[in-house]
């Protein structure tokens, strides 16, 4: 059996994996879907951190600190329309798929919450 630690250890390393793929894409034209993916499953894992894992269970007092820029960055970073918005126009246009890139990487490293992501994960 899995302990509560243990699985959002493995959600939070979802949430890397995802954040490293965008961060280490170099952007070609049709990327805009790929960056869409895996924003998305950046979105879900934060919602599922958000929605269903109890801080009280973990161990960790961080995980508190990190429920609170989850909950930021879902408050205030919307890129699921802009993307939606976008694709059909500018799909192959390099520039503004990078800058979509970088406002999403962007918002991620807002409050430090990747660095916050990583820390707990070596704490877990």
């Amino acid at each position: 059996m899995v302990s509560y630690n243990d699985h959002l250890k493995k959600i939070l390393s979802q949430i890397l994996d995802s954040y490293n793929i965008l961060k280490e894409m170099e952007v070609k034209p049709g990327d805009l879907e790929n960056i869409r993916i895996e924003m998305l499953k950046i979105n879900g894992f934060i919602k599922v951190s958000t929605n269903n894992i109890d801080e009280y269970k973990i161990s960790i007092s961080d995980f508190k600190k990190l429920k609170s820029k989850f909950n930021h960055y879902l408050d205030n970073y919307f890129f699921e329309k802009e993307i939606d918005t976008m694709a059909p126009l500018y799909s192959n246009d390099i520039q503004r798929v990078k800058n979509m890139r970088f406002k999403i990487i962007e918002a991620l490293e807002d409050k430090k919450m990747i660095e916050s992501i990583e820390d707990l994960i070596e704490k877990l």
